[in-house]
């Protein structure tokens, strides 16, 4: 069964393989990302992150959730050395680049505690997998040519893997440096990483995707991570584990 919303400003697609999944079960994940969207979107002027922006809520009032995602955002700030940070150069926090992984993570972890063990959820191109069953192939996600977003460069196998992309050929300049708030990212285009974790990837993609050239290279010295970059020239550059994930 398989099932898409726009939620979040994005499609968000669930697929389980199992023909007993109850629509129940989609009816609630799909609310939680409905959640998610009214509580941290920084377009809804109702939103708790809207509030906290324009200082009508003090920490101490924050939601459990709120207070979950503003400390994996330092948590993020550090490990990525700077180059993640939520507060904009409009001087309001964004968290979404934190909160879209994080609530992609959740939403499966919700199926596998139902106990479904092949599926997959995907959200504005960022997508965590489960597949238990050897007897079926891999899940398959393409890397799209950021020139052209009707043709893969790449065709990924996954199993129990996530990928994430970070990129401005179709949202424009929506990320940035923070050393350098007012210049715009124009050497890399496109920046997926692979990791177990969609949380994970997410983030460091948003992260590396912030440090341009020097991005691949920070992809290349995590742990359990691999990334695949695309520079303004049209050249690729990845890491060396990625090409373990290529398939046909």
């Amino acid at each position: 069964m398989k099932e898409t919303r726009i939620i979040m400003g994005m499609p968000i697609t669930i697929e389980i393989i199992d023909s007993s999944a109850p629509q129940s079960v989609f009816d609630e994940v799909f609310a939680y990302f409905t959640y998610v969207d009214e509580t941290f979107s920084i377009f809804k002027s109702t939103s708790e992150i809207t509030v906290i922006n324009e200082g009508r809520l003090l920490p101490a009032q924050y939601s459990q959730d709120m207070q979950t995602v503003f400390q994996l955002c330092e948590e993020t700030k550090k490990d990525t050395h700077g180059f993640f940070d939520i507060m904009t150069s409009r001087g309001i926090y964004d968290p979404s680049g934190v909160v879209k992984g994080w609530s992609i993570a959740h939403a499966a972890d919700m199926l596998a505690k139902k106990g479904y063990d092949n599926f997959y959820v995907e959200a504005g191109g960022d997508i965590q997998v489960c597949r238990n069953d050897v007897s079926l192939p891999p899940w398959k996600a393409g890397i799209r040519n950021p020139f052209n977003i009707h043709e893969n460069i790449a065709v990924l196998g996954l199993w129990h893997e996530a990928i994430a992309t970070s990129g401005t050929y179709i949202r424009g300049q929506h990320i940035y440096n923070p050393f350098s708030p007012g210049d715009e990212l124009q050497e890399i285009v496109s920046l997926s990483v692979i990791g177990k974790n969609i949380y994970d990837a997410d983030r460091f993609a948003t992260g590396a995707f912030a440090m341009q050239h020097d991005g691949i290279g920070f992809i290349e010295q995590l742990d359990d991570f691999e990334g695949y970059s695309i520079d303004a020239c049209g050249i690729a550059t990845k890491t060396s584990g990625f090409d373990q994930y290529i398939t046909t």
